[in-house]
């Protein structure tokens, strides 16, 4: 069982899902909730994606330039397509963030550790993208073996 009391046979971490989004999908990724601040556990994630050849988009309401890439204080603000949504906010906020993903025609959402909204899973997967909850990119990116 997973710290949110669900189960990996629920779909939240479908380890074809994992893998497709680290390998697949694209590597175009908007970190929400990515700021300069080093001591946040995105700032370290960020730094992993881009060991493994992602970009790494931040966005933030500060819209710093993290990393050396712009950042944008919406989703909305990118100019550019973005593959994968990284969301490192709260649960109570992370619905919102997944339907801004689709909005904004990202392929992929990806939920960070103990973030978990079952409806916007719903919503996410009938909208056709895949999605992740409960999990962390820098953590799965390493078991896949470098090939991502």
């Amino acid at each position: 069982m997973d710290i949110d009391g669900t189960h990996a046979n629920d779909g939240y971490a479908d380890p074809a899902a994992i893998r497709r989004i680290l390998q697949d999908t694209g590597d175009t990724w908007a970190v929400v909730g990515l700021s300069g601040n080093r001591s946040r556990a995105a700032f370290g994630v960020a730094e992993v994606l881009r060991r493994f050849g992602k970009r790494v988009v931040p966005v933030h309401p500060k819209a710093e330039t993290v990393h050396g890439e712009q950042g944008y204080a919406s989703l909305a603000d990118i100019p550019f397509p973005v593959d994968v949504v990284d969301v490192f906010v709260n649960s109570e906020l992370a619905g919102a963030v997944a339907d801004e993903a689709v909005a904004a025609g990202a392929k992929a959402v990806w939920f960070q550790l103990g973030v978990v909204d079952r409806d916007a899973f719903a919503r996410t997967r009938a909208a056709g993208l895949d999605m992740v909850m409960d999990r962390c990119p820098a953590i799965e990116l390493p078991r896949l073996g470098g090939a991502a």
